[in-house]
């Protein structure tokens, strides 16, 4: 827990974090963790950390606090996430002493093929209507993850964002802006405007919003279960608004949908165990990632040196070529993630990095076998249980399509679908789940609990949740440091999608790196970039278990907040 200690003295002497806002692109400092020892919520959005606490102090668990956010951040949040998408956690069990993994994402329709895109020379699937839409996983992952760790009955847990969407709430700065930005795309398709453009135009910041028609939807499940969602009267409307739109999904893919529990994946680094779920996620790509740079000194490297960024960014180049060829639904493929993440692959990996020259294409690995909008919070309670719990509905506004008088968007997730190669493990087929952006993280040391956290934002993730490992691991920043601290995005990699990268990319970097490093990635043969607001998001609780305390954070790049009691 020493990086959690670091004093501000010791903070100014070795290195002064400056953080990108997330509108002006100006810098920032960091401000100081949240501690508290009862308990901590972090989410995006306020009025949803502020639900999780009350939900704790009514003596409801870690699960039931982060459902209760995710449920206000589906109002609240609504152009990135909410019930028409899916949900993916990580769970410490203070009880039984080790992490759960659900992985609950929807599947394909079982009526859509890959033929449909084929015969009409269709190279990707839309990115809006009816064609990307996928059975939404979020409402049977929240009653999977309650009927294992809820304490408080449902009712209860979602009254506060029922309330709030009946009598409305002030939009939040970020969240104004994430829903006007892409608007003009969306607000011709079937029930969007009706739903978020109330007086002809997305609300502006500090209007006061409201959702009754998600607030009523919200009471059926409450009231019904998860059988109202997918067999009940939610299910039918979807289905009839999806027969009229001329979309596939119907009524028995809903009916039939399941999430699974699954066991995460991890890596060591340095002496702490990084873990994330396995595919048909991306999380893999971060432990990839972590292996090849520990193969380096990084903390030698210096923070912000043209040497760090350089490697980094070859890293992320390699773990991205395997994640274009092998990651997706392990219900149709073989997944080599045991090879993958050895030592002697990691080795040969590493072989291939020159460093002092950045390379134009990567080899996936031989073996036998972006766009992105999220909402990530993380929640711990006084019994020491932790959920790192995220969940979207892909891009901003996904489909764009909102079913009849239900106050959410359909998801779009099935456009990360390869139509272009029947043979490509990502390959559109019928039922099949799509090849997932969205991952939680947690850290254990020593087989226990030390950090849940995550990073929202399409592909940024693996390189994001790699970051603040190295932040906190190498560097010895605190939590808040760690996330405010400016990051690097690299662009360009090949896809689960079908592209392939052979230009070496783009290398983008907010402001905070100094112009020496610039130049010196340059030279060796980085094209940089810049740009606002595609770094993605991130919160994190740490625990302190010596002194029973928790640290929290949030970072200033969305509207969020880390809070306690």
């Amino acid at each position: 827990m020493k990086i959690f200690f670091s004093t501000l003295i010791l903070m100014l002497v070795l290195f002064t974090v400056e953080a990108q806002d997330r509108l002006t692109g100006e810098t920032f400092t960091t401000r100081s963790e949240i501690l508290a020892r009862n308990g901590i919520a972090a989410t995006s959005q306020p009025l949803a950390t502020q639900v999780a606490l009350d939900i704790l102090k009514q003596g409801g668990s870690a699960i039931d606090a982060a459902i209760a956010a995710n449920a206000m951040l589906g109002l609240v949040e609504p152009a990135s996430c909410g019930i028409g998408g899916d949900i993916f956690a990580i769970v410490w069990s203070a009880k039984d002493q080790k992490l759960y993994g659900l992985n609950g994402s929807g599947r394909a329709p079982k009526s859509l093929s890959i033929e449909y895109f084929m015969d009409k020379g269709m190279k990707n699937v839309p990115l809006y209507g009816p064609l990307p839409v996928s059975v939404p996983g979020c409402v049977d992952g929240w009653f999977q993850l309650h009927e294992k760790f809820g304490k408080l009955p449902m009712k209860e847990i979602l009254k506060p964002a029922i309330n709030y969407g009946r009598e409305g709430f002030p939009v939040s700065e970020v969240i104004a802006y994430e829903m006007a930005s892409n608007y003009d795309g969306l607000k011709d398709q079937p029930g969007f405007a009706e739903t978020y453009m109330p007086h002809g135009r997305p609300p502006l910041k500090g209007e006061v919003f409201k959702n009754p028609d998600l607030a009523t939807t919200y009471e059926h499940i409450a009231k019904n279960g998860r059988d109202a969602f997918y067999k009940g009267s939610i299910a039918k409307t979807i289905d009839a608004f999806m027969k009229k739109h001329n979309g596939f999904l119907s009524y028995d893919d809903l009916a039939s949908h399941t999430s699974n529990w699954v066991d995460p994946v991890s890596v060591n680094y340095r002496g702490y165990d990084v873990w994330e779920l396995p595919p048909n996620g991306q999380g893999t790509a971060a432990l990839q990632m972590l292996n090849i740079l520990e193969g380096f000194d990084i903390a030698a490297m210096g923070f912000g040196s043209p040497e760090y960024l350089h490697v980094l960014t070859e890293a992320k180049k390699l773990a991205y070529e395997d994640r274009a060829k092998f990651f997706a639904d392990p219900e149709f493929n073989k997944i080599p993630l045991e090879a993958l993440l050895s030592d002697t692959y990691t080795a040969k990996r590493i072989d291939l990095i020159d460093i002092d020259k950045a390379a134009e294409t990567y080899p996936a690995g031989d073996m036998d076998i972006e766009t992105g909008n999220t909402t990530y919070l993380t929640v711990a309670d006084k019994e020491g249980n932790m959920v790192s719990f995220i969940q979207s509905i892909y891009s901003e506004f996904a489909s764009g399509m909102v079913p009849d008088q239900l106050g959410f968007v359909l998801q779009n997730r099935g456009q990360m679908f390869n139509v272009q190669d029947k043979s490509h493990a990502n390959a559109l087929e019928p039922n099949k789940r799509p090849f997932h952006t969205i991952i939680p993280a947690f850290i254990t040391k020593d087989g226990k609990p030390w950090l849940s956290f995550g990073l929202m934002g399409g592909a940024v993730q693996p390189q994001g949740h790699a970051q603040i490992v190295v932040n906190l691991v190498d560097f010895g920043m605190n939590l808040q440091e760690a996330g405010d601290a400016p990051r690097m995005r690299h662009r360009g990699s090949s896809q689960p999608t079908g592209s392939k990268m052979t230009d070496g990319g783009t290398l983008y970097l907010e402001s905070g790196f100094d112009s020496k490093t610039l130049r010196e990635l340059n030279k060796k043969g980085h094209r940089i970039g810049f740009g606002v607001g595609m770094y993605g998001g991130y919160q994190a609780i740490g625990v302190d278990l010596e002194n029973k305390v928790y640290y929290g954070a949030s970072e200033s790049r969305k509207d969020g907040q880390a809070a306690g009691y």
